[in-house]
């Protein structure tokens, strides 16, 4: 590259960077297209709205009915948000919670009125009903000429199969009609007999009606019939104050971490710092143009990106200065200081990549979300550390800043002898993970329950009350919780303020009736609760208590530790591929499952509220863990290559672990820092996600450097002796 091109090169990249930071910070057009603020919101920064159903006809149906129809209309709102929920309040009433939307009635008319289902013949003889559809999407195909055209793509279950498949088998060339709430909505004509349990709706539809039909399908497809019986647009749970302090946070770390890439990498920690900055506004752009639901949690894992981020560049600058140290000239060094960093890269960020497709395509609800957002920056982390990190490093170069004294030069140093520690440090890993299971019984002794769980996994008390004031999010944290809290015992409450009036819906633990009593009292003493008159005449207190499931359902969890599962499963195997060796893939794993059981038992013993955030911390540890130990497994696998005859094993994975080393003290510091500024300046809930990452961030760095090189030496040594 000559100077002119470089000179190009740098003014297109400062074009760029402008108009990113632009449009992430004030957009385009009137609306601001792009714009950080027209993120959609989860429904504890922003609010939404809240739909309340009641089993039609039934006042006390089956747990089964209930647990059924939960599950499905988890499934059915994700269309909405990833981050919308659905609990059960009561014995008979199920509410859904859809956040980043302002008007009910739309929600309403798109969801439609859940009702009964049924496939019948023309004599109204009915084949199958709606609970044995499993799935209705609405979709595209080529016809017999070619041409692309809608449809609705079914699928039931096996009972549903085997009616469906004696019907078409005897029906070919006749209609069965599909009735949504006794009304036709379609008729669609038997072509062939279809035994599969699959079928196609094809026919004259637009985008728009195979959609409505698919919709029409799944809603009627629930064990229940309900009917709605109440919305409201609902404010946030949280403040103003919980999202300016995390974008506080973030920038102090972005900040922090930039400073500390310069001192440290010079020009090419610069050249970090911008590749930082663009990252940043293009994982807040995609955020925005992938329509992708942000939470709380989610801004915590946008801030944890970018100490991860800078994990690539990292790499790339220390093979630099290693080919600087080995006496090759600059230009040399650059070239093959990212062609040897690129595969520690790639391998890492494909094998989380890999785990966040399968999250995404298996599991629901926010771990859905959490895997779409991870996967996003993911893609362009990579993007920037590879591509605009290269580009930027080539253009410095060809622009005068040759010198070695601009890239610094590794240190020598000498080999430490990890693996004669290796005992030391599994009886440490070991004694840190059953502190887990200690904690856990000494909470079940004393009756508090083996873990805090919260009330998106244990349900709660749900009470809905009408104040003489209309009271900020302020006057509910400063002056109303303080009061419930003073009457339950349990700081765990969750306010949500119903728009165009007094009314605020209280989310806490289980109530008992005494509680619930001594509850009303204070509120209406201390704060002051409006009254209504009864059909009856009589004067009562604008307050109601209902019991409410959690809106974790079984379902869901059992959807997401299969995922999980499974995401582990292919991440082992696209290891043991990658690097030829199975006993890579268990020592990764092995890594993975102590970074995890460290994590749970920091959950144990500080009793820090096991909820959705639970999920997601565990989530992006796994994702963490195995991007440091990519990176040391690569190095070994690097070393062996060029492996001398009857040189020692030992020595070659101790000198890995040892070149490795400031890379992975560098990066867990990186990481940590952005964490500890939320932790810091962040509201309660955000602190309570951010120590057990903080934990796991440290239990992450110490597992790649102390216990995978190990575990890999020791089976492999163990697999040798038995084959000999």
């Amino acid at each position: 590259m000559n100077k002119k091109k470089a000179t190009w090169v740098m003014v297109l990249m400062a074009v760029l960077m402008v108009i990113s930071v632009i449009t992430a910070a004030i957009g385009w057009g009137p609306t601001g297209t792009g714009a950080v603020r027209n993120i959609k919101l989860g429904l504890d920064l922003s609010g939404g709205v809240s739909i309340t159903y009641q089993a039609a006809g039934e006042e006390d149906p089956s747990a089964e009915d209930m647990a059924d129809t939960v599950y499905k209309l988890q499934q059915r709102v994700t269309d909405y948000s990833t981050e919308a929920s659905v609990y059960q309040e009561g014995t008979n009433r199920i509410n859904i919670e859809i956040p980043g939307v302002t008007d009910a009635n739309a929600i309403l008319q798109e969801l439609g009125k859940p009702g009964s289902l049924s496939f019948q013949l023309e004599d109204g003889t009915e084949i199958l009903s709606g609970t044995e559809v499993v799935s209705a999407e609405a979709g595209t195909q080529s016809d017999s000429m070619g041409n692309t055209e809608h449809v609705v793509s079914l699928t039931f279950t096996d009972t549903g199969k085997q009616a469906f498949a004696d019907a078409t088998t005897a029906n070919v060339g006749k209609p069965i009609y599909i009735l949504y709430d006794e009304n036709v909505i379609s008729y669609p004509t038997v072509k062939q007999a279809i035994t599969d349990g699959k079928c196609v709706i094809s026919g004259s539809m637009t985008a728009e009606t195979a959609e409505n039909l698919a919709s029409s399908i799944r809603i009627g497809s629930l064990s229940l019939e309900l009917e709605e019986i109440r919305s409201n647009v609902v404010g946030a749970q949280l403040g103003e104050e919980a999202i300016s302090t995390s974008l506080l946070a973030g920038a102090i770390g972005l900040l922090i971490v930039i400073l500390f890439m310069i001192v440290v990498y010079k020009i090419p920690g610069v050249i970090a710092g911008i590749s930082l900055i663009l990252y940043t506004t293009l994982e807040l752009i995609a955020l925005n143009a992938f329509d992708m639901t942000l939470t709380l949690a989610g801004i915590a894992g946008v801030i944890l990106a970018i100490g991860m981020a800078v994990d690539a560049n990292v790499i790339i600058y220390a093979r630099i200065r290693e080919e600087i140290a080995a006496g090759k000239t600059v230009r040399s060094s650059i070239d093959i200081g990212f062609k040897k960093a690129l595969s520690a890269i790639i391998d890492g960020n494909i094998t989380t990549l890999i785990a966040a497709a399968v999250l995404n395509f298996m599991a629901t609800g926010s771990v859905k979300g959490f895997a779409q957002t991870l996967a996003l920056g993911i893609v362009l982390s990579m993007f920037t550390a590879c591509v605009i990190s290269r580009i930027l490093i080539n253009a410095a170069y060809a622009l005068g800043m040759r010198d070695e004294k601009y890239y610094g030069k590794a240190k020598e140093r000498k080999t430490i002898n990890f693996l004669g520690k290796k005992n030391i440090c599994f009886i440490i890993a070991l004694v840190v993970i059953l502190s887990g299971p200690v904690a856990m019984l000494a909470n079940r002794a004393a009756g508090n329950g083996i873990l805090n769980l919260s009330m998106e996994f244990r349900g709660g008390t749900s009470t809905d009350v009408t104040f003489h004031e209309d009271y900020s999010i302020a006057d509910i944290d400063g002056k109303i919780k303080p009061v419930i809290q003073g009457v339950i015992g349990d700081a765990e409450i969750q306010a949500q303020k119903v728009s165009g009036g007094n009314e605020i819906i209280f989310k806490t633990r289980v109530l008992t009736v005494a509680e619930r009593e001594e509850l009303s009292a204070q509120l209406d003493e201390q704060i002051g609760i409006s009254d209504y008159t009864t059909e009856t005449g009589t004067t009562e207190k604008s307050i109601s208590f209902e019991t409410i499931s959690s809106t974790v359902s079984n379902e869901m969890r059992q959807d997401a530790v299969i995922a999980v599962i499974i995401a582990v499963l292919c991440m082992l195997v696209y290891i043991w591929f990658r690097f030829s060796d199975i006993r890579f893939a268990a020592s990764a794993v092995f890594a993975l499952c102590h970074d995890v059981l460290v994590v749970f038992a920091c959950y144990a013993v500080v009793r820090i509220a096991v909820g959705n955030t639970f999920i997601a911390c565990m989530l992006t540890i796994v994702g963490y863990s195995i991007n440091a130990t990519i990176v040391i497994f690569d190095r070994i696998r690097e070393n062996l290559r060029a492996r001398k005859k009857n040189s020692d094993l030992a020595e070659i994975v101790n000198r890995s672990i040892t070149q490795t080393l400031t890379r992975s003290i560098y990066t867990t510091f990186t990481t940590f820092v952005t964490i500890a500024a939320l932790y810091v300046l962040g509201v309660p809930s955000i602190k309570e996600f951010a120590l057990p990452l903080m934990v796991g961030i440290i239990a992450g760095g110490y597992s790649s450097v102390c216990i995978t090189g190990a575990l890999w030496y020791v089976l492999r040594v163990r697999m040798e002796k038995k084959q000999k």
